[in-house]
């Protein structure tokens, strides 16, 4: 390939897809919103206050609950040295990766719909950012710092606030900032725990443009969502900026515990966060056995509520899954290979390339709607689920494999061009067999959002493209015992096959320094 070529081609082709997937959507759907009165009606609304004031309030509350109880066991895992320490952060992280109608299921199964079930579950999925966020930070800090503290008299209380609590003030914004967005943009936990009467602006999005047809309304309020969103990364760039900046060890400090109480703390903390985590789990897989095995059964069964949708779901979804790997693999290898590069835009492009981590997956669903209509439309075709997907996946791949092409030598490279390489060949013989492993990671995210993902695939989807998380929602607003029996039972078997996946990542993750 021409050395002008591939350049041009690593570049081009994630931009291409970024620009008309992503940008052009966005952009379209901004039109759509101020084509009517759609910020007119919008602001005018009682129901959009309402929806609007719910969002706020959930989202902060259930940010300040998951601080609180995500800390003690982000000091328990990151302090200190004990059997089965690696086993639990694992452990604690897995609820993460699990898709948001299997999390909103086994809450409907635990507690029933409502605010407290909502914010329960906003909880038990964020636990893991504070604990990655913070805990990494917070396992580095050099305990002479505080020994001194202590030495000078400071007590236990005033050695956190004045000591341990500035050096993790960064961390601790960063991780608040993130589950504030998780919970702002809240929709499958939500439209499940909800049951119609409690709704982010998520949902109010999904329920104009499904349910009343509205897309200007619905425009508008994917605009004024994502300006919230804008504005929230904004503010917590600057907290993080202005935080105390104290220098940390270059490398994990963990000590056993010292004395009874403190074995007896971290015991008692570990142990009620994993019981904590596995009720809502161990509850759905019970209520899946309600009607005993006929809820099981009617998920393969030859007629039945569940029985004409289960199969062809599962392969919907495996089929999905395959292609948005394939595509996050191709693009973010592309973009990333790019990056490495560190060329003039090289910082605009990755902010570009991370956007739709911050965009909300209704809006991504919502603008493929309005949008992906033109040059060709694709918005009848089985390619626009994994194409919805790969957008959201493409930024991990990126993130998986970056570190790992920037660690490769640049002597290396010049001297197989010496030899008459072209990049092309550069690319298969020196950097691919280097990043292969961190390819197959990000292969593997690329699959797990692909599994669970919902809010923009209950857009997008139509009863020939219905995946798992569409048909387990469906399930779950028929009457019966059997048929509730059934969607615990397909939220088992969408748990697992996630988990699955999570478990080859994590074998595959020992491998590679990426981000992730």
């Amino acid at each position: 390939m021409n050395r002008r070529l591939w350049p041009a081609l690593t570049i081009g082709l994630p931009a291409l897809f970024i620009g008309y997937l992503f940008l052009y959507p966005l952009g379209r759907m901004f039109w759509i919103s101020l084509s009517g009165a759609g910020f007119v009606e919008v602001f005018g609304s009682s129901r959009f206050r309402e929806a609007a004031w719910f969002t706020l309030w959930q989202a902060a509350v259930s940010t300040v609950l998951t601080l609180v109880a995500a800390l003690p066991v982000t000091w328990a895992i990151s302090r200190f040295s004990f059997w089965g320490r690696d086993a639990i952060r694992a452990l604690v992280t897995v609820p993460f990766a699990l898709p948001t109608v299997v999390v909103g299921a086994a809450f409907l199964a635990l507690s029933g719909r409502g605010i407290i079930a909502i914010l329960a579950a906003h909880v038990f999925f964020n636990l893991a950012v504070v604990v990655r966020t913070v805990g990494g930070v917070w396992s580095r800090i050099d305990p002479r710092v505080e020994e001194a503290a202590a030495v000078l008299g400071a007590s236990p209380l005033r050695r956190l606030r004045e000591v341990t609590l500035p050096l993790l003030r960064p961390a601790l914004f960063s991780a608040a900032a993130i589950v504030f967005l998780f919970c702002f943009t809240s929709f499958g936990t939500v439209l499940i725990l909800g049951g119609g009467r409690l709704r982010t602006l998520e949902v109010e999005i999904y329920q104009q443009a499904v349910s009343f047809l509205d897309l200007g309304t619905a425009g508008a309020l994917a605009v004024i969502q994502l300006a919230v969103v804008v504005a929230v990364l904004v503010i917590s760039a600057r907290l993080q900026t202005r935080a105390t900046e104290l220098t940390l060890s270059s490398e994990t400090n963990l000590s056993r515990p010292r004395g009874r109480r403190q074995r007896t703390a971290v015991v008692a903390v570990v142990t009620a966060t994993l019981a904590a985590l596995a009720a809502p789990m161990t509850v759905l897989v019970v209520r899946s056995f309600d009607a005993g095995a006929t809820g099981w059964l009617e998920l393969f069964a030859n007629d039945g509520p569940a029985a004409t949708r289960t199969l062809p779901a599962i392969r919907n979804s495996l089929v999905f899954a395959t292609v948005t790997a394939i595509i996050a693999v191709v693009i973010g290898g592309l973009a990333a290979a790019a990056l490495a590069r560190r060329g003039r835009g090289a910082g605009w492009f990755d902010t570009i390339l991370m956007l739709p981590l911050g965009t909300s997956a209704v809006t991504i669903g919502f603008g493929f709607l309005v949008a992906l209509d033109r040059p060709i439309d694709l918005r009848g075709t089985l390619l626009l689920i994994p194409l919805a997907h790969a957008v959201v996946a493409i930024p991990f791949v990126v993130r998986v494999t970056l570190p790992l092409i920037r660690s490769i030598r640049h002597d290396l490279r010049e001297a197989a061009a010496v030899l008459g390489a072209s990049p092309a060949r550069v690319w298969k013989e020196i950097d691919f067999p280097i990043i292969a492993r961190a390819l197959a990671v990000g292969a593997g995210f690329a699959a797990i959002i692909s599994l669970g993902e919902f809010g923009a695939t209950s857009f997008i989807a139509r009863p020939a493209t219905a995946t798992v998380p569409t048909v387990l929602f469906q399930l779950l607003g028929r009457p019966g015992q059997v048929t509730f029996a059934s969607a615990m039972a397909m939220a088992v078997l969408l748990a697992g096959l996630t988990a699955i996946i999570i478990l080859s990542v994590d074998r595959l993750r020992a491998g590679t320094t990426g981000s992730f």
